[in-house]
């Protein structure tokens, strides 16, 4: 004779173990302690981002930190200098610090047992002041000038980024823009037009008054906008640096 057993409901088994445990309603409450405990530590955590406070380093565990995500304060000048970036703490920080990126502090203050903060942004320099989707890369500090990437989030820079930005790395890189295309625009000015005889003392006057002109022009707005070379901006917090 056949026996038709009932099978085993697994989330029946459960409910009763549990029950026989602590009642519904205590459970409930517990849940919502944990809800409202976790939702402290983050406006904690909020709150550490938008004070912006200083510190010199954090307290990590060695072991688990990723080699890969470890950078030194030379690097990151570096990067901003190529790239026209910014290098600044999270409290001039305009644009939106993505949920994801508080979940990722979350996950390493819970590994490293410790609570984080200085943290600062690599990006540039309009997210400091508007909001923006390009590259902003999360970083704290470790100490003696490393940092750690907590998170980075938004699209890449364009691959042209670096060539655009390149005559405002240094002042040396804006003049040999300017020679170049003041030397450009010479070319262009047709022959004789100043006398039936080119030569090449014209050519050196007309390439030094369209020099004037050109460097003129561009000393007039870099004062206006308050514009400086990217080795001089890359960790200012000043907008017209």
């Amino acid at each position: 004779m056949k026996l038709n057993l009932p099978r085993t409901n697994l989330e029946s088994q459960l409910l009763k173990v549990r029950s026989r445990r602590i009642p519904e309603e205590q459970i409930l409450e517990q849940v919502q302690a944990i809800l409202q405990a976790d939702a402290g530590k983050e406006e904690e955590i909020l709150e550490t981002l938008n004070d912006g406070n200083i510190a010199k380093g954090n307290t990590f565990d060695l072991d688990l930190l990723e080699t890969r995500r470890i950078f030194h304060i030379k690097d990151i000048e570096k990067i901003c200098v190529l790239y026209r970036l910014r290098f600044l703490s999270t409290k001039y920080f305009k644009g939106e610090i993505p949920y994801v990126a508080l979940m990722e502090i979350k996950k390493l203050e819970k590994q490293h047992q410790t609570t984080l903060k200085g943290f600062k942004i690599m990006a540039p320099s309009k997210l400091f002041k508007l909001e923006n989707a390009d590259d902003p890369l999360l970083l704290a500090p470790i100490g003696n000038d490393y940092f750690y990437l907590v998170h980075k989030w938004g699209n890449d820079l364009s691959p042209f980024r670096r060539i655009l930005m390149w005559p405002f790395k240094t002042l040396e890189n804006f003049i040999i823009v300017l020679l170049l295309g003041s030397f450009i625009l010479t070319l262009m000015v047709p022959d004789g037009l100043f006398s039936p005889e080119p030569s090449t003392t014209e050519f050196l006057l007309i390439f030094f008054f369209m020099f004037k002109w050109v460097a003129g022009l561009a000393i007039f707005y870099g004062f206006k906008k308050g514009k400086n070379f990217s080795t001089e901006i890359w960790n200012s917090k000043y907008y017209n640096a």
